[in-house]
Order: structure tokens, then sequence, then C-alpha cells
């Protein structure tokens, strides 16, 4: 088989010698055989499906890290990954938007957003298993929250979370909340990092915690956990939160289906939490409109009542108060294998700012 110089190669596979010798140094694309005098590299034909393959993803703006599992995959799997990773890039850049969108409206002076508020009701409970509640939410005028604990030190490690959270509860600039709620799980994984170097033996304890703070009429959400959130918009319902499980990321990857999830032993491990070392949570802003009902839960609930359960609670109780008590009871009545915790907004003109 006649080999290619490197300049060849390049060309045909539309990446630079530049960057082949990068890939090479990575053990990305290795050429076929390197001249042990000059150093110069030749490539096999058949290499070129992997090098397109790299040229493409790079295009995709995939890291080199994640390229070269994908390279590692067969094409099936292969498949996947990529499906994955868009869907994960179209999320962030969703995200960034709505962050571009009101950064471009305040500095422009042409902020004209409506200003918004929040009808609420929290409520939590043991459950019909469990021995204790280590559950914990948070309910006011501007913020929504709630906080999972697990292990035997789960409920102050939960209720520390939501701790941390709680000063949100204010007048925040859109522009600033992302940055503030991101700060604010650092103090709460600080706080809980903390504790457990405290009480040697709790390693396994942590929590999840999951918030919503407003902004005029921008909602700024943090997520590290398995807890989630709903939107109730124009009678339909949309998961606004990706739950950071070993079962959601197979999920992700065409593994399984959400069926099968359900019954997944492996269903409740979580891949992301607070439990003393760093962690990056999940950020977005999103456009809150009058008439939107929100619903914060953790897994006690999630997991045992159906979605479809869900949204009938959320379109026909009348008041916040009202579902938080009906979704607990479903919870209840389908085994109440775990605690719960249930916030319920709804999005309401802001009288007092008119």
């Amino acid at each position: 088989m006649e080999l290619m110089t490197i300049g060849a190669f390049a060309r045909a596979c539309r990446l630079s010698p530049k960057a082949l010798r990068l890939y090479d140094e990575l053990g990305l694309l290795t050429p076929a055989h390197v001249d042990p005098l000059t150093g110069y590299r030749r490539y096999a034909p058949d290499q070129l499906d992997r090098a397109r393959l790299v040229a493409w993803l790079r295009r995709l703006g995939m890291p080199l890290a994640r390229i070269r599992q994908v390279c590692s995959l067969d094409p099936a799997d292969a498949a996947d990954e990529v499906r994955a990773y868009w869907a994960q890039v179209e999320a962030d850049t969703a995200a960034r938007r709505s962050l571009a969108t009101s950064l471009v409206e305040r500095l422009s002076g042409k902020d004209t957003t409506m200003t918004l508020a929040l009808r609420y009701a929290l409520r939590t409970d043991r459950g019909l298993v469990r021995d204790s509640n280590q559950d914990v939410g948070y309910a006011g005028e501007r913020l929504l929250a709630v906080a999972d604990g697990f292990g035997s030190r789960g409920e102050p490690l939960s209720s520390m979370a939501i701790d941390a959270l709680a000063p949100l509860d204010t007048a925040i600039p859109a522009g600033e909340l992302l940055n503030t709620l991101a700060d604010a799980v650092h103090r709460a994984g600080t706080a809980v990092g903390d504790y457990l170097s405290a009480h040697p033996g709790e390693e396994c304890s942590g929590t999840t915690v999951t918030a919503l703070v407003l902004s005029g009429s921008r909602l700024g959400l943090v997520h590290v956990g398995d807890a989630r959130v709903y939107l109730l918009r124009g009678g339909e319902l949309f998961r606004i939160t990706h739950d950071h499980t070993a079962v959601q990321s197979l999920i992700a990857e065409g593994r399984l289906t959400e069926e099968e999830a359900m019954s997944h032993p492996q269903r409740s491990m979580l891949v992301r939490a607070l439990h003393g070392k760093a962690v990056q949570p999940d950020l977005a802003l999103h456009d809150a409109l009058p008439g939107d009902r929100y619903l914060l839960c953790s897994d006690g609930l999630h997991t045992v009542v159906p979605q479809a359960d869900v949204l009938e609670v959320l379109v026909s109780a009348a008041e916040p108060e009202e579902a938080t008590w009906r979704l607990v009871d479903l919870a209840n009545a389908n085994g109440g294998p775990d605690n719960v915790v249930c916030v319920v907004a709804d999005v309401v003109p802001d009288v007092a700012a008119a």
C-alpha cells in the first residue's frame, strides 16, 4: 500500500498538517509510518475515514478527549455518543441565548420586560417507609428550592444547601442571576464538604439541590442531582431539568428507554451531587410568562407518580397549595417509599410593581 505524505493526507481529509501533528501527539490519529531520521510522517489511505470523522467532530466543537472516545466505538455506539453530545450543546446554547438576550436588552437600555411575581406553596412529607425526613424545601417571593439529602447525615446536609440559597430570595438583576446561583451552590458545596470533613465516616452522605430565582420576567435555574423542575404552560407539561443519574446518562446515549429506566436497579444512582467534592451545576435562564405553573420536586415524587397524573393535578388544582397536597397524597398512595418535597408556584403579574 502506497503511503501518503502529510501534505497530501492533510488535503484529502481537510485537516491542517499542524492539526495532524497535534493529533499524533495525543494518540488520536497516529501515522502509519514515521521516518526515524527525519521524523517525517506518512499516512495510509485507509486512515482517511478516521481523519475525516475527527475533522467533522472538531467542526461540531467536540473536545478532543470525547473525540477519542467516539473514535474507539463501533458506528452505532458512536452515533449515539454524537447524538448525546449535540443534545447537550443545544441545551447549553438555548440557555446562553436567553442570557445573551437579557444582557443585550439591559446594556442597550431596551429592557422592557414585565415584572412578574410568584404565588407559591410548599409541602414535605416523610412518606410511609422512611424513619426520618431528609427532604427540605423553600418557597418565597423570588426563590423556590428543594434539596434531597442522602446517607446517614442527609438531613443536615440538605438543610445546609437550602440555607446557602435562602439569601437569594431578594431582588437580583437578571444579568447576575446565573453567577449568583453558581456562587450560592459553591457555598453550599463548601459547607457540605466542611461538615463531612468534621464527621469522618460520613463520606457517603450528601444532598441534591435544585432552585429557581425570579428576576423581572426571567427565572434563573440551578440544578445538581435528580430533583426535577416541571413547567406547565398552555396545558402541556415540560420537564426542564436533566437527572444527574447513571440511568439518565444511559437514556441520553440511547442505551435505555424512559420506560426501561423506571425499573432499572440503579435508577437512583447519582453521578452529580453535593458530597464534599467539586461539582459543576447545571445553569439556565428561562423566560417566565403569566399563567405558567412550576413544580419542583424530589425523586420521592417523580419516581412513583406517573407524569400523566402530575399533569392532571397541575392542570386541575385551583391553587398551588391544593396541588402540593394532592401530589404528596398520590406519592403516598403509590407506596410512599421515600421522602417527598414539592413546591408549586404560579407566575402572576406583579400588582405591586404596576
